[in-house]
């Protein structure tokens, strides 16, 4: 082989090289970006019969799925609430709630969503002989990331 030819292929081996390497060096293609969700500044205020006035506002701020699979803010930890037969149909969701306590409570909820980035609702509570509602707000601040 003359050394011309052996220069050509010299000169193709290290491009050859060259973009191997750069194709390995570049970063892999990027996982999908996680669905975002919806961050809520949900207000409830509760009331109950025989109450002189109602309780005062409770604010929380929860990120919730964009599509509702329980309403937002739904579960309370510290009373053990757990959301059962949650719906949606249309901007209407309903749903029932049990808390084991203390004390134990039953419930059935219903949130309407007024617009994108508003809705409202209540539960109505039941615990022996007490009935309490809680009214409830919600405003979309804006985007998150739901664990």
């Amino acid at each position: 082989m003359n050394r011309t030819a052996t220069r050509c292929l010299l000169v193709a081996g290290l491009v050859l090289l060259g973009g191997t390497l750069a194709i390995l060096a570049a970063d892999p293609p990027a996982a999908p970006a996680p669905a975002k969700g919806d961050q809520w500044e949900v207000s409830s205020q509760m009331s109950m019969a025989g109450m002189p006035m109602p309780m005062p506002p409770q604010k929380v701020v929860v990120c919730a799925p964009k599509e509702w699979k329980a309403p937002p803010g739904g579960a309370d930890e510290k009373r053990k609430c757990t959301v059962s037969d949650f719906q949606m149909t249309g901007n209407k969701a309903t749903w029932k709630t049990h808390c084991e306590g203390p004390p134990p409570m039953d419930g059935t909820g219903e949130a309407t969503r007024d617009s994108a980035d508003a809705f409202t609702g209540a539960i109505k509570f039941t615990s022996g002989e007490a009935v309490m509602t809680i009214k409830l707000t919600g405003k979309r601040l804006g985007d998150c990331d739901p664990k």
